[in-house]
């Protein structure tokens, strides 16, 4: 037995080999297991070929029990495999060759619940189970991803030189942090998801806002570029402007119009989407998102309404190209604070209701580097975060709230202009209705809930009675 490895990796696709590299070039020894035995034969090379660090290697095992014989104590075995039943399947063949005080950690998008389950079943064995969220993709994994594990305060002690190593660092610090106990990490992750999609989509209207208005890709391009040196600065916004300026070698054209039109999802969003109904939490601008990504699936179901669903050209007339630009920014920078406050809501909901005790602040700053979401926005987010009282939402910390006054009159006039043509815009414009429910004294609510006491004698309470009395009507009856 040959126990001097550091950390087992199981699972060499794409974001395994990446991470087994890059644990390699920061000093550790990496066991490394695949199915497929060629793919741990070729991340041992590939980091033998880069030069990993003097001390840092990956040696292949061909079977599980190679891999864990190679382990020194307590064993810590990173599983990067598909989120579902792989992850239960390499458990049930790893988990007999384990020892109590053993550290498993699934890096892969698994669902939060799941992880809860996994974390109990491997607890009663005397195991630790570390559900940790890694974002940051093929790039982050192998230069440096956002990592977010949970799990117990014992698991993270052992685990924590070797993930502060490998994390991406921002003002000069690791963007990893011990998220909370049980499902924690994965459902910070999942939430990361959520905003992500939020944050995409809301680009995406800004592009189409932009496009419509007779911008051509270049100067799209450019725009976005400038963008990035603002308060709009993020991952998402620079690959933005790489994207509208990359052509195709084949044909010359711009590659972002080669591309079909339909977006793919793996069940993220929609993930956040429950969680949130569930938790009573609004996150109307993810949701719209999700929504989006649905409806652009329907290509040909689209293409046939488009002949028989009558409206405007889709075609916005600015007559000052610059002035619109203006607006468009100010509309995406304050749709995006309103899907950031939402997705914190949630986050801060979660973490009271289920006991974890997040540090948003904390998720906020390990954001700010090798994540998908990662921006100059998130430090504003996690100096709001830091206060000894905490707001009840985001929009309403002095400097989301000072900005969004700001830029709320070209964020109305954006989505007016967008209406006139027909261009759909469904994420800014719910974020707009979810701005506005919150800044209302009065909504239309009392209504509704006349309705329910109409048909269902549901009660409701009144203005002029001391809060949690409850009344019901005897209303006329509906004849016919």
């Amino acid at each position: 037995m040959n126990n001097h490895a550091d950390i087992g990796l199981i699972g060499l696709g794409v974001m395994g080999h990446n991470l087994a590299l890059n644990l390699a070039e920061h000093g550790f020894v990496v066991a490394a297991y695949d199915q497929n035995p060629t793919a741990a034969s070729q991340a041992a090379e590939a980091a033998t070929a880069r030069g990993a660090g003097s001390k840092g290697t990956v040696a292949a095992a061909r079977t599980l029990q190679a891999l864990v014989d190679q382990l020194a104590a307590p064993r810590k075995i990173l599983l990067m495999v598909n989120a579902g039943a792989p992850v239960d399947a390499v458990l049930d063949g790893l988990l007999p060759l384990l020892q109590p005080g053993d550290i498993v950690i699934d890096g892969g998008n698994s669902r939060f619940t799941d992880t809860e389950r996994r974390s109990a079943a491997l607890a009663a064995r005397g195991l630790h189970f570390v559900g940790s969220g890694i974002s940051g993709g093929e790039e982050g994994a192998r230069k440096g991803p956002a990592l977010m594990p949970g799990g117990s305060p014992e698991a993270w002690a052992a685990i924590r030189p070797l993930f502060e190593a490998i994390a991406a660092r921002a003002h000069g610090e690791p963007c990893v942090a011990h998220i909370g106990p049980g499902g924690a990490g994965h459902y910070v992750k999942m939430v990361h998801n959520g905003i992500e999609y939020a944050d995409m989509q809301l680009i995406c209207e800004a592009y189409a806002l932009l496009a419509t208005a007779g911008l051509d890709n270049d100067a799209m391009a450019a725009v976005f570029a400038r963008w990035n040196d603002g308060p709009l600065q993020s991952y998402l916004i620079e690959i933005t402007a790489r994207i509208l300026a990359q052509r195709d070698p084949e044909t010359g054209a711009h590659v972002v119009d080669l591309i079909l039109d339909k977006a793919g999802q793996k069940g993220t969003g929609q993930w956040t989407l429950v969680d949130a109904a569930e938790r009573a939490v609004t996150v109307s601008a993810m949701g719209a998102a999700v929504d989006a990504r649905v409806l652009s699936s329907l290509k040909a179901s689209r293409l046939a309404a488009s002949t028989q669903l009558a409206g405007p050209d889709g075609r916005i007339a600015a007559t000052d190209r610059e002035a619109w630009i203006a607006q468009v920014h100010d509309a995406l920078m304050a749709a995006k604070i309103v899907a950031y406050a939402q997705g914190f809501d949630l986050m801060a909901t979660a973490g009271r209701e289920r006991g974890w005790g997040l540090d948003l602040a904390a998720i906020a700053r390990l954001w700010r580097g090798g994540c998908i979401i990662r921006a100059q926005f998130l430090n504003r987010i996690a100096e709001a975060q830091s206060g000894p009282a905490p707001v009840a939402n985001l929009m309403l910390a002095p400097w989301f709230r000072d900005t969004l006054a700001q830029v709320h009159t070209a964020w109305r006039e954006v989505l007016a202009a967008a209406m006139r043509a027909g261009v759909p815009v469904p994420a800014m414009s719910a974020a707009l209705a979810y701005h506005d429910s919150w800044r209302s004294p009065r909504l239309s609510a009392n209504l509704l809930q006349a309705q329910r006491d109409f048909f269902g004698a549901h009660t409701y309470e009144r203005v002029d009675k001391p809060a949690g009395q409850h009344f019901h009507t005897h209303w006329p009856e509906v004849q016919g």
